[in-house]
């Protein structure tokens, strides 16, 4: 019988070297001796007792890979492998790339492991005083400060870039997690709920081929640049109420997209308006091409409408919040979404004031009458909502 072990683990100093060895055991019993790369006792052992505590959580493993593993090294791999097309957009590529470069500047020969919450949030209290900086002929020009906004961009790229590494099991969490940005932001991601009011009164001032966009992706809660805008005829099943989408921003939007009532009957008006071609939307430009941008046509109708400037990306967000209004389980509502991550649905739906408000108005309006007034009614056919 093996004697009991008398220490997990002991720190010691070799023959003829300062430096600090330490050696332990992992989980199967295998002797691990490594360097601490230090000369301070306390140093040495503080690794020790690091190194004993991830061995216990089961994450020995990841950690010694973190450790061999050097940033800059580890941004190239996620740039060449999970940020270009067709994984992701080519926009997004470009931003990632401008990211990186102030990041592997900033985090130059440090190790994947060593990054930490108060050495991320340090480097963010830097570049808020950072200026811009613009290249001419004669040389770089300095501007203002940079924006809260674009020091955030690079917050976000550098926690996708760490939640990947954590996937492939080269960290045992992010330390994005424990950051907590320095100042406040405005502008970002803060989807628009559009009411059924805004939302005839787009439909009055907007083109007819722009109306049936605007019924489509509230009912669908299609991607309107990389769903709806390069769609095919011949991806359309209108008879079963379907269609499908055979490239999306991510594996879980590739899909058969079931379709509503007005879906259906958006979709045959386009179907009218773009005779010929492939496309559904096609190209006034390019005949043989699709339409690429709607932000002027989008700008002048809620100029024309009256109502406040939104993107048009969030009538998706309408969509899954008038899902989760609807009682929608949330599963369901990022199953319809056709998301991978189910954290993504908190920014898509949300109860706005003005939605909470609609709804109380409801409830006192029609509590304990047997007769509604059909001024009142909501047209379930055409999907609208008439109120005088």
């Amino acid at each position: 019988m093996a004697r009991p072990r008398e220490h997990d683990g002991v720190v010691y100093r070799r023959p003829n070297t300062k430096i600090l060895w330490m050696c332990y055991f992992d989980r199967s019993g295998k002797r691990i001796r490594e360097s601490t790369f230090t000369e301070d006792w306390q140093e040495a052992n503080k690794k020790l007792r690091e190194r004993l505590d991830a061995r216990d959580n089961r994450v020995l493993e990841i950690v010694r890979k973190g450790e061999q593993m050097g940033f800059e090294q580890w941004v190239d791999f996620f740039l060449e492998n999970y940020s270009k097309p067709p994984k992701r957009a080519a926009k997004t590529h470009i931003a990632n790339t401008r990211a990186s470069k102030h990041l592997k500047r900033a985090f130059a020969g440090s190790k994947l492991a060593d990054l930490t919450a108060d050495g991320i949030e340090l480097y963010l209290r830097k570049r808020l005083r950072d200026r811009v900086r613009i290249k001419t002929a004669a040389g770089y020009i300095e501007r203002g400060e940079l924006k809260p906004a674009t020091v955030h961009q690079e917050l976000r790229v550098l926690r996708r870039m760490l939640n990947v590494a954590v996937r492939k099991k080269l960290l045992p969490s992010n330390p994005c997690a424990g950051v907590e940005f320095p100042v406040a932001v405005k502008g970002l991601f803060r989807p628009h709920y559009l009411t059924w009011s805004e939302q005839r009164k787009i439909e009055v001032n907007a083109p007819e081929y722009l109306r049936n966009i605007v019924r489509i992706i509230t009912e669908t809660g299609l991607r309107v640049y990389k769903e709806l805008m390069p769609m095919k005829k011949e991806h359309l099943d209108l008879e079963n109420a379907v269609v499908w989408i055979p490239d999306s921003k991510t594996p879980n939007g590739v899909a058969e997209v079931p379709l509503t009532p007005i879906a259906v009957e958006a979709l045959r008006n386009q179907l009218r308006l773009s005779p010929c071609g492939p496309y559904l939307f096609p190209s006034d430009e390019n005949p043989s091409g699709h339409q690429r941008t709607l932000k002027t046509v989008w700008s002048a109708t809620l100029r024309r409408a009256r109502v406040p400037h939104f993107r048009i990306y969030d009538l998706r967000s309408t969509y899954a919040t008038r899902l989760s209004a609807g009682g929608v389980a949330d599963e369901w509502v990022t199953q319809l979404l056709r998301q991978g991550d189910a954290k993504v649905f908190k920014k898509y739906s949300q109860m706005k004031l003005q939605m909470k408000r609609e709804a109380l108005v409801k409830l006192n309006r029609y509590a304990n009458e047997e007769n509604l007034d059909a001024s009142f009614a909501m047209d379930i056919s055409s999907g609208t909502v008439r109120v005088n």
